[in-house]
């Protein structure tokens, strides 16, 4: 059986079909990274289970659901060109600005 995509479609691989294999790798290694900062910081079971979810719950909420149907990593990238490329613009029409009343 083949399928034909159309050219305009964006085919991306997911797992169990609704995570994408970047963004979970990338749910994982912050899992890891938090798991073994909670458990050097904190000594009580409970405190580190309570600290561990309420930290990776909410990345891992928003990698899933994403961001107006970007990925998480996407959106690291835009949030990076952003700050890497801030340009303020001000547009004026007749070139007479007025910052103050005067």
């Amino acid at each position: 059986m083949h399928f034909i995509f159309p050219k305009n479609y964006n085919f991306k691989p997911k797992i169990l079909g609704f995570i994408e294999y970047s963004t979970a790798i990338l749910d994982v290694v912050f899992g890891i990274v938090l798991y073994f900062l909670v458990n050097l910081i904190f000594k009580n079971i409970n405190l580190k289970i309570y600290i561990f979810i309420s930290l990776f719950f909410p990345i891992f909420l928003i990698s899933i659901l994403g961001i107006n149907k970007e990925s998480i990593i996407s959106v690291f990238i835009y949030i990076f060109k952003f700050f890497k490329n801030q340009n303020n613009y001000l547009y004026s029409k007749n070139n007479k600005i007025n910052f103050h009343n005067q």
